[in-house]
């Protein structure tokens, strides 16, 4: 029978999960969203997107339980989160264009 990714998860990993369903974090996501209520990367690419995501950035947290309360954190769109976000935090490259469609 074939693991699911819940099941896979480190024990670690699962602690720091909990995490996301305080109402600290909803306090610090919700006062992120305020701050940057749209996509930052999105905006890199001059592209307005309502942000409904917060991201670890510098590489996420990796069950820092300093760097997931105080950040740095950014607002992202769910489809940034999920792409982006998921390469940044499996340390992979993320290759970015400008708004004309170049390298940077």
């Amino acid at each position: 029978m074939p693991q699911s990714v819940l099941d896979r998860r480190s024990e670690e990993a699962t602690e720091y999960r909990r995490l996301y369903r305080t109402a600290r974090w909803r306090r610090i996501r919700h006062h992120q969203l305020s701050l940057q209520p749209l996509c930052e990367w999105c905006l890199e690419q001059e592209i307005v997107t309502v942000a409904s995501e917060v991201h670890h950035s510098d590489g996420g947290h990796k069950g820092d339980i300093d760097k997931f309360w105080n950040g740095p954190l950014i607002s992202t769109c769910k489809p940034c989160h999920a792409s982006r976000g998921q390469r940044e935090d499996l340390g992979q490259d993320v290759l970015l264009f400008d708004a004309s469609g170049w390298p940077v």
